[in-house]
């Protein structure tokens, strides 16, 4: 399995008076060992665990970090990788599965479209077209504290964020997702990918068949 990794920065201005935001990416474990996080880049990890956790996913064959900096220091993040070994999605090992795993902007810089920037830059050049790619939305990941949105209007912006790379929902029987009506699976499928792996990924979705 070739993952194909092509490397293309932009650049923005959240006002004319604001310093420049370098968002770039598939960036290089070695990159990401000379920059740092953001104080608030904290939703999953305290700042300095999480940028180890981005090294290491740097370091994998399949894995991409796309980041948005101001000058060395990290201000949002998105990573790609294979899905955890203990959750469904990694059941039969599917080498063109991908995970969309996490998303995260710091408070400062929220509110300026960096995150859809962020993940539009990793399919730029079609270099993800021989994959499915997929993101697992669950609402108690979500912040809503300091966002003041409810779940719904939570789970409308994740959806219309996805959608921006051609994700689209996608039905399953997995109980995490279907524990809260809120949670959801969003799912694009490369225009290379075999119908073959369709079809494998169909069988992860749904293995309560006798339910419908």
């Amino acid at each position: 399995m070739q993952h194909i990794k092509i490397y293309h920065s932009h650049s923005l201005r959240a006002a004319p008076d604001q310093p420049e935001i370098i968002i770039e990416g598939p960036v290089s474990a070695e990159s990401l060992q000379e920059l740092i996080m953001h104080t608030k880049l904290d939703a999953f990890r305290r700042p300095k665990e999480q940028l180890e956790a981005l090294v290491e996913i740097a370091q994998l064959p399949e894995g991409r970090i796309i980041i948005a900096r101001v000058g060395s220091t990290i201000v949002g993040y998105v990573t790609f990788h294979y899905p955890d070994e203990i959750e469904r999605w990694s059941q039969g090992h599917m080498q063109d599965l991908i995970e969309l795993g996490a998303i995260e902007v710091a408070d400062d810089y929220r509110s300026i479209g960096l995150g859809k920037k962020m993940i539009r830059l990793a399919f730029e050049e079609e270099q993800m077209e021989n994959v499915i790619c997929f993101t697992t939305e669950y609402y108690w990941h979500w912040d809503l504290e300091t966002s003041k949105l409810t779940v719904w209007e939570y789970r409308q912006m994740m959806e219309k964020l996805m959608k921006s790379i051609d994700m689209i929902w996608f039905a399953t029987d997995d109980p995490e997702i279907c524990s809260h009506p809120a949670n959801c699976l969003m799912v694009r499928i490369g225009k290379e990918v075999p119908i073959s792996s369709i079809e494998q990924f169909d069988r992860i979705r749904f293995q309560q068949r006798f339910m419908y």
